[in-house]
């Protein structure tokens, strides 16, 4: 009998530290271009050090995922250590080449080692969405189970998996040519905050709230219509705004019965895109 399944994500499901190492979840890190420097997320830049620095940013560095060399190595690194089984779990296709990354990495792995198995998931989610369904594959490989029936528990979670978040300014947007000048003008004007999702891999509105502690509101009755009478686990998620995101938890949690729940930062190479000041979460629906 092999080892059990090995459980591969990468750097922006933004999983905290403490839980890749309990639950022995292995990452592989995006790159962010920041000039004519090439950083690796959460390797040779860190959250606090890289928000301080994109406050004063005036152009925005450009991420790039990871290539099939970059999840080969990691293959490569597992199977070293006795695994024939792995499950690769990655951001949306539709947002990033980490999949398709992958999938090439995959049939390299196969063509060099037949015996070893590799399956590749597409989330169609982001951040601790992606999150979730490593930290869920991974307590099933603590358990004990199979290859086939960890990849079929997280693909009954990506249907029913979603993020909502908040950012504090448009600015990021605007600078990274997703709005118009003068939606960034309005929206700073009128202190109106943008909700934004994501459905079947696409950032998609979820409308606008007057400030922040609307935009909260709207967040938690979002949860809770969605939640109903049933039970959910939720990642708090946040830029550089810890106690914003502990306000949004208490309004949350006075509406929805959460069984589990965790707060977790972006990782630098989501919070370019998202800007300083996010707030949000990603819920799971008890399945």
């Amino acid at each position: 009998m092999g080892k059990k399944v090995a459980v591969l994500t990468d750097s922006t499901a933004s999983i905290p530290e403490p839980m890749l190492k309990e639950l022995n979840i292995r990452t592989v890190a995006y790159y962010i271009h920041r000039g004519q420097e090439v950083l690796r997320d959460l390797v040779t830049i860190q959250r606090e050090e890289f928000l301080n620095w994109l406050i004063t940013a005036r152009v925005l560095p450009t991420t790039a995922s990871p290539g099939p060399g970059d999840y080969f190595e990691a293959y490569e690194c597992l199977v070293e250590e006795g695994h024939n089984e792995i499950v690769s779990i990655h951001m949306t296709s539709k947002g990033s080449g980490a999949y398709q990354a992958a999938l090439v990495a995959q049939s390299m792995i196969k063509e060099k080692d037949p015996a070893v198995r590799v399956e590749v998931i597409d989330t169609r989610n982001v951040s601790l969405c992606q999150g979730w369904m490593a930290i869920e594959a991974a307590r099933a490989a603590l358990a004990g189970l199979r290859l086939d029936d960890i990849v079929a528990k997280v693909k009954r979670m990506i249907p029913v998996t979603h993020m909502i978040q908040t950012a504090d300014t448009l600015k990021y947007l605007y600078m990274g040519g997703r709005i118009g000048k003068a939606a960034n003008l309005v929206g700073s004007l009128l202190n109106l905050k943008p909700l934004i999702g994501m459905e079947d891999g696409e950032i998609v509105p979820l409308g606008v709230a007057r400030g922040r502690g609307h935009a909260y509101q709207a967040i938690a009755d979002k949860v809770e219509q969605a939640i109903g009478k049933g039970k959910a686990r939720i990642a708090y998620v946040h830029a550089g705004a810890k106690l914003e995101v502990e306000r949004l938890k208490g309004m949350v949690e006075d509406k929805v019965e959460v069984v589990e729940s965790f707060v977790a930062e972006l990782s630098p190479a989501l919070a370019v895109h998202s800007g300083p000041g996010t707030a949000g979460l990603c819920y799971l629906p008890e399945i």
